[in-house]
């Protein structure tokens, strides 16, 4: 399968601190690639970088055959990028379905459209009408998830989905995440749960101050004795 996206040599710097140094990448159409990393490696840098949040002070970021090195944000989710963050970034003032709303920039969604999201999250149908700060957190990432595939994206970012929640929700988020990818999207993600994620990963690249360090399918990163013992507890 041809890149969908590919980083060559990005760095990006966060004031006067030097975050990402020489990244290069790539990543197939409709593959689940992860990073996978300590806290301060620069995964997140990497995923606000390529959605444009962060700005890359040194290389190329492509995009479906296109540069898309400083492209602004709203430009790169028209695209086709969707981004989901850490911190979720819903409103939590807003209703579920004004939350929704906004994430369909080219008008009221069609039936398909919602259909799709109803039948991947019942709870988004059930609390159409309910504030988003009343959600659980469990609801909340879906609320999260629902809104990036309501712009139909090429490419959607994860960065950390299983944050916080549950056991039994965390089991049921990335049982989503493999159902977004099986519908055609390309999925980058950003994981704590190592082992879930790199069972779920086509391929991986363990990042390291700044730096891609190593890199291979899922199954080749989780029989890697490094990986192993740095990531996965043995």
């Amino acid at each position: 399968m041809p890149d969908l996206l590919r980083l060559e040599g990005v760095n990006t710097h966060i004031g006067q601190y030097h975050i990402l140094q020489g990244v290069s990448f790539s990543v197939e159409t409709n593959s689940l690639t992860m990073l996978l990393g300590r806290n301060g490696a620069g995964k997140t840098t990497c995923l606000r970088t390529i959605m444009g949040l962060w700005r890359a002070s040194a290389g190329k970021v492509f995009f479906d055959g296109k540069e898309i090195t400083r492209t602004a944000t709203p430009d790169l989710a028209r695209l086709g990028i969707a981004y989901v963050p850490e911190n979720m970034g819903i409103f939590a003032g807003l209703t579920v379905r004004e939350n929704l709303m906004l994430a369909a920039r080219d008008g009221d969604p069609d039936d398909t459209r919602l259909e799709r999201i109803f039948r991947l999250f019942p709870a988004m149908q059930k609390f159409w009408h309910s504030h988003a700060g009343n959600l659980s957190g469990g609801q909340k990432q879906m609320l999260a998830i629902s809104r990036a595939l309501m712009s139909r994206p090429k490419l959607v970012l994860f960065d950390e989905p299983s944050l916080g929640l549950a056991p039994n929700i965390v089991e049921r988020t990335f049982e989503i995440i493999g159902q977004v990818r099986a519908e055609g999207a390309t999925v980058v993600m950003v994981e704590q749960n190592a082992l879930a994620a790199l069972e779920l990963s086509d391929r991986a690249y363990v990042m390291e101050q700044g730096q891609v360090s190593l890199s291979g399918t899922g199954q080749e990163l989780l029989d890697n004795p490094h990986v192993q013992k740095a990531y996965l507890g043995g």
